[in-house]
């Protein structure tokens, strides 16, 4: 791993604490926090800085015990999904069998019997494995997937969905050409089966949930969506991803007619969107998006786009356009006319375009303090995005040595 002499200051926006929280469906509350958590973020992670620049990956990764740290993964989070906890208070609980034989009653050392407990648990992998689902994955609240010291793949079938939960974390996976599910029944607790409509063919589906950290995974090649969160889903945190191989990559809000989703807040950081990507990086509804130090190297229609008035706030990211004509804009506003988009709140601030790349703001009148709904750390300068994205996806983390 590359390390930069880089004094890291880290600025976390703090929402106020406990898990179930209301203050996640008041944006405003946000606001007057901001001058308290950055002061309170910059005695937090920093004391462990390894000097790359990634607050996330500096918080944990320069520990050679990872191994018998790994719940400490719970408290590195940044953004709108730092209180996620997962599994961070509840035990270990090792995935032996990469085998789905029944939805209904899943075996013992299964991943989907570890994620229908009702507990808190830290699920790890005790080797390689190839886990192709027959139904969609459905978890429990306080779950923890850790794919750290194994090479984990969730392919070939349907895939994971958060449905009307919380409190779920997604370490170090590999999710990949997933398929739609049929109608199924399904079990999603001990206690409880239940009959499940058709999937869409999401990688990750978030569904009413909070309180959602989705990191270091590499994704690509889905039916629908690579990370879909709609139906007042909220308090999601999406970092250190690679994205590549896709369409429709991300989707944040259900439609413009679910209004409900004006309480949403997701943070997108340090990811990578790479190589034959098309568009949806995201595509954003009604809520509040904070997109900051991605690098995105590949699209071919746009990269951030949305509808009915969300507020986007684009900071340090890099944006390097395609060599086609007419595909150098990074931005996309959709069903609506000049006339209503010119009043949404767009900004960029920061970003570092090439190629020809622009972003074609609007809102212009915004306050500070709306922005600041949309604002969950400090962004790094643009012209670090490289180092700070270097290691996104899933990570080659082996028992023993550092990851």
């Amino acid at each position: 791993m590359k390390t930069f002499g880089l004094s890291i200051t880290i600025f976390i926006l703090l929402t106020p604490s406990g898990i179930f929280s209301s203050s996640i469906h008041d944006p405003e509350l946000v606001v007057q926090d901001v001058h308290r958590s950055i002061n309170a973020s910059r005695r937090s992670l920093s004391y462990l800085s390894c000097g790359t620049g990634n607050p996330i990956d500096d918080c944990w990764r320069c520990d050679p015990n990872w191994e018998n740290n790994r719940q400490r993964l719970a408290d590195c989070a940044i953004g709108f999904g730092k209180d996620a906890v997962g599994g961070r208070d509840g035990r270990i609980y090792v995935v032996t069998d990469s085998g789905d034989d029944n939805p209904t009653n899943p075996m013992p050392g299964t991943l989907r019997h570890a994620v229908i407990q009702n507990e808190p648990l830290w699920i790890i992998f005790k080797r390689d494995m190839v886990i192709q689902l027959k139904q969609e994955l459905v978890m429990n609240k306080f779950k923890t997937i850790d794919g750290r010291g194994a090479s984990v793949h969730i392919a070939s079938g349907p895939c994971i969905k958060i449905h009307f939960t919380n409190n779920i974390i997604i370490h170090g996976i590999n999710i990949h050409d997933c398929k739609k599910g049929g109608s199924a029944i399904i079990r999603d607790s001990p206690q409880h089966v239940g009959h499940w409509e058709p999937s869409d063919g999401d990688g990750v589906a978030i569904f009413g949930s909070s309180h959602i950290w989705i990191d270091h995974c590499s994704l690509s090649n889905c039916q629908d969506g690579l990370i879909d969160a709609i139906h007042g889903s909220t308090a999601i945190t999406i970092s250190n991803n690679y994205f590549t191989h896709h369409d429709k990559v991300m989707l944040l809000g259900h439609s413009d007619a679910y209004t409900e989703d004006k309480n949403m807040q997701v943070t997108i950081a340090f990811n990578h969107f790479g190589e034959g990507l098309v568009q949806r990086m995201p595509r954003c509804r009604h809520g509040y998006f904070h997109v900051v130090n991605n690098d995105y190297t590949h699209w071919e229609m746009y990269a951030i786009g949305g509808s009915a008035s969300p507020t986007i706030n684009s900071q340090g990211n890099r944006f390097l356009a395609p060599n086609e004509r007419f595909r150098k804009e990074v931005t996309k506003h959709e069903d609506a006319p000049e006339s209503e988009w010119s009043h949404w709140n767009w900004r960029s601030e920061g970003d570092l375009m090439l190629n020809g790349a622009y972003f074609v703001q609007s809102g212009a009148g915004a306050s500070s303090s709306t922005y600041a709904r949309a604002s969950s750390l400090g962004a790094r300068p643009s012209s670090l995005v490289g180092s700070i994205t270097t290691n996104a996806g899933a990570l080659s983390c082996r028992r023993g040595s550092r990851c």
